[in-house]
């Protein structure tokens, strides 16, 4: 079905949710290591986090989950929770959280538009954390069109950045 719709350009992802294996573990993550807020817990089995005090960016239940194994990287589902960072110091400054933990595997890239860390949960499910360059700077083709790519990020750079 092809329509003229489109989507109003103010409308943004509000929450996700994710299934998770063990809570307390995902926390330790969520919470712990990357600074989301605990808002709430729902019983013992989901607990709401945020970023600045909103109600929930990020909900983990355990409803239909509870001691599963890790999610699988060749099936279906959601790829990446991607979490957007005010300034680039503010990604340089958890980039140097991670390090100081010894968070393994941790992937960078510069996408042109972005620059961004990967990484994986406790249950296996992509995390970017990342910084939009100011819109000005996206790299754009000689007929205006919006360019991205995929080219390494100079971690030695955005550590420079870290308070």
């Amino acid at each position: 079905m092809k329509t003229n719709y489109k989507i109003p350009s103010q409308t943004k992802i509000g929450h996700i949710h994710l299934k998770v294996a063990d809570l307390k573990r995902s926390l330790a993550f969520y919470v712990d290591l990357l600074g989301f807020e605990l808002m709430m817990y729902y019983g013992d089995q989901a607990a709401f986090i945020s970023a600045g005090g909103y109600h929930h960016h990020i909900g983990l239940n355990t409803w239909h989950s509870k001691d599963a194994p890790p999610a699988s990287r060749e099936g279906v589902g959601l790829y990446h929770t991607a979490i957007l960072y005010p300034t680039r110091k503010d990604l340089a400054n958890i980039y140097k959280r991670l390090r100081e933990a010894n968070y393994p595997n941790i992937g960078a890239s510069n996408h042109g538009v972005s620059q961004a860390l990967y990484l994986r949960d406790p249950d296996n499910n992509g995390v970017e954390l990342y910084w939009d360059k100011p819109k000005e700077l996206w790299p754009k083709n000689p007929d205006g069109s919006l360019t991205m790519y995929t080219h390494p990020l100079n971690l030695e750079e955005l550590l420079k950045e870290a308070a």
